[in-house]
């Protein structure tokens, strides 16, 4: 049984579409749990509410908080989040999700989202291994990376990008000067974020060239 949590963010009656957004966080010890307060679990609040505007009403959101820090072999963010998509089909029924990570939730959501129900998927300066494999046959993908970010190299996500392109619409857009926090450059994630979920759940059209280069087919923009 997983200790994960699935807060909600927006959750209108009838949604359109279910957006699930996803932490990072690097270990603190063995099996340390998520607290609501750790940065890497607030940094992504106003890319939530972001996402719930954008929506208009017609996309519910949720945060999933994982059952603990980090990633081992045990209990891995991308169980956790297999638990949170049957949450969501109980409470919103059998419509498309997206899905919206950063650092290891961004490698989460990558690896969790072949999963049937996921229509797209956003993963901000996402933290993957070379070794890292999976089918996202069907899906549209965009990975935004800082080309500042010392933490999770964007190197290893722009090929990951290229090898997930092979199957699946994947598009790759770099942030020029942002870094793994996202803090300077914040709103740029945010609004990319926003417009591609709306845009793939919703069909609504993005404002940014980026959302809009990607959705058109365009394995690298410059963003």
């Amino acid at each position: 049984m997983t200790g994960a949590r699935l807060v909600p963010v927006r959750t209108p009656r009838d949604a359109e579409g279910v957006v699930v957004v996803l932490h990072g966080g690097a270990s603190r010890g063995e099996r340390t749990m998520v607290s609501p307060t750790q940065l890497s679990v607030l940094r992504m609040v106003p890319v939530a509410w972001r996402i719930a505007r954008a929506g208009r009403s017609r996309l519910a959101v949720h945060r999933l908080l994982n059952s603990h820090r980090g990633w081992d072999a045990q209990t891995t963010p991308v169980m956790d989040l297999a638990w949170a998509l049957d949450r969501v089909v109980e409470q919103h029924g059998d419509v498309p999700v997206a899905l919206v990570g950063h650092s290891l939730g961004g490698r989460a959501a990558l690896l969790g989202g072949d999963a049937p129900q996921v229509r797209s998927v956003v993963a901000l300066n996402p933290w993957v291994l070379p070794t890292d494999r999976v089918d996202l046959t069907g899906r549209q993908v965009m990975v935004v990376h800082g080309t500042d970010d010392r933490i999770a190299l964007p190197s290893r996500s722009a090929d990951l990008s290229r090898r997930l392109g092979r199957d699946a619409s994947v598009g790759y857009v770099p942030v020029p000067g942002a870094r793994h926090a996202m803090l300077r450059h914040g709103r740029t994630f945010e609004t990319y974020a926003a417009e591609f979920v709306a845009a793939t759940l919703l069909g609504v059209p993005p404002t940014s060239h980026a959302v809009a280069a990607v959705l058109e087919g365009a394995a690298h923009v410059e963003g």
